[in-house]
C-alpha cells in the first residue's frame, strides 16, 4: 500500500470513528441545495480530538510542502477551513489569512482577512470539497487581490465529476487527503454499511442531483 493510500484510509477511518462522517442510505440527509444525500460530513469535529487533529495537520502540512514547493502563505476558506489553515500555517511558519464567503458588511468591508501581499504564492485550505463552488470563489478573490494561487488542499472530497471539472476549468490543482470511495471501503469493513448498499451509495456519487435514497431499506 502506498503512503498516500494509507493516509486516505487512516483519515476515513478516523472521521467515521468520531462521527464526523455519518452514513444514512435508508434515511437520507437533505442538503441546502435540495439534494438527497446518504452522507453528512462535519470535519470540524476533528478539532475536538487532539490526536486526529494533529495527524490531519501533519498530513496537510506535508502535502503542501511536497505538492506546492515555494509556497509563501496559507489561506483558509471560511469558515471550516480557518482553523485547519491556521494550524498548518503555524506548523510551516508561514503567514496566514482567510477568505470570507462575501465581503464584511461594515468597517473595511474586507473579503480577505489578513495581510494582502500581491504576488505572494498562496495555497488554500478547505475541510471538505463538494462541488467546489465556494472554494473556487475564494481562489478568485485571492487572485483579484494579486495573489498567485498555487492550489488547494482539503481533508475530504465527495469526488463529484462536477468538482473535478470545476477545478480543472479554473486551473486550480486540488489535493485531498481522503475521498468518498475510500471511506465506503472503511465503512463496509466496520459494519457501518452493508455490501448490498454499496451500489446505491456509489450511484449517489455519480448523480447526486437525481438520487432519492436506498430503495427498500
Amino acid at each position: 500500500m502506498s503512503e498516500q493510500a494509507a493516509i486516505a484510509k487512516d483519515i476515513a477511518a478516523s472521521l467515521l470513528e468520531i462521527g464526523a462522517i455519518q452514513l444514512r442510505p435508508s434515511d437520507p440527509f437533505t442538503w441546502s441545495s435540495g439534494w438527497k444525500s446518504p452522507i453528512y460530513c462535519d470535519n470540524r469535529l476533528s478539532l475536538s480530538y487532539p490526536d486526529i487533529r494533529t495527524r490531519i495537520k501533519n498530513y496537510l502540512s506535508n502535502t503542501i510542502t511536497y505538492a506546492y514547493p515555494g509556497i509563501e502563505s496559507i489561506a483558509g476558506v471560511a469558515t471550516a477551513g480557518i482553523p485547519q489553515g491556521a494550524l498548518i500555517a503555524d506548523e510551516l511558519n508561514l503567514p496566514f489569512l482567510y477568505v470570507r464567503s462575501k465581503p464584511k458588511g461594515h468597517g473595511m468591508e474586507n473579503m480577505i482577512e489578513g495581510k494582502v501581499t500581491p504576488g505572494q504564492k498562496v495555497v488554500l485550505v478547505e475541510d471538505l470539497v463538494s462541488t467546489g463552488g465556494s472554494s473556487l470563489k475564494a481562489a478568485d478573490a485571492l487572485k483579484a487581490s494579486g495573489f498567485e494561487v498555487m492550489g488547494m488542499v482539503a481533508i475530504f472530497t465527495y469526488g463529484f465529476d462536477l468538482a473535478r471539472e470545476n477545478f480543472e476549468s479554473a486551473g486550480i490543482p486540488l489535493v485531498c487527503l481522503s475521498n468518498y470511495d475510500i471511506m465506503l471501503g472503511e465503512a463496509l469493513n466496520r459494519g457501518i454499511v452493508e455490501e448490498s448498499h454499496l451500489n446505491s451509495l456509489r450511484e449517489w456519487r455519480k448523480d447526486p442531483a437525481s438520487w432519492t435514497g436506498l430503495q427498500n431499506g
